[in-house]
């Protein structure tokens, strides 16, 4: 009796813990797929949170950009009716490198206008070289307007 009694806790025992242990694998996997469709809920947020920053700092860098093309125009527009009032030499001089400046100005813009990419490396790139190219042209004003009142 002893030993039967023995053999049925010691089988109740081991039956118990097995279906304890089966049950403990399908909670954790239910655990893991709700932390699982958390992740991808996350992941799908930051995503848009990027792609809407992105947006953001290529619409306010065209903004700002368009603001400088303006004021390029501007200086050559006011260049040109110093240099037509300035003579013959003055306009011979100035002439090549006015068109020059005008013809970058408009590849500049034109390069800003179709800038379409949604890629945080290649808008990286194309700000990196559309900052250069503006910063030469900004300077090349400068230079032309200084050597002009000498």
């Amino acid at each position: 009796m002893k030993k039967t009694f023995l053999i049925l806790v010691v089988s109740g025992f081991m039956v118990g813990t097995m279906l304890t242990a089966c049950k403990t694998p399908n909670k954790n996997i239910e655990s893991a797929k709700d932390h699982m469709e958390s992740a991808k809920d996350q992941v799908i947020e930051a995503k848009k949170d990027v792609d809407q920053s992105l947006k953001e700092s290529v619409t306010q860098f065209k903004r700002e950009s368009q603001e400088t093309i303006s004021n390029n125009e501007k200086r050559i527009a006011e260049f040109k009716v110093k240099m037509e009032n300035g003579g013959k030499a003055t306009r011979a001089k100035y002439e090549k490198q006015v068109a020059a400046l005008e013809q970058k100005n408009r590849d500049l813009k034109k390069k800003l206008d179709e800038f379409e990419d949604n890629e945080q490396d290649k808008w990286d790139s194309f700000k990196r070289e559309f900052n250069h190219d503006m910063d030469e042209l900004v300077q090349s004003l400068k230079d032309l307007t200084i050597d002009n009142t000498k």
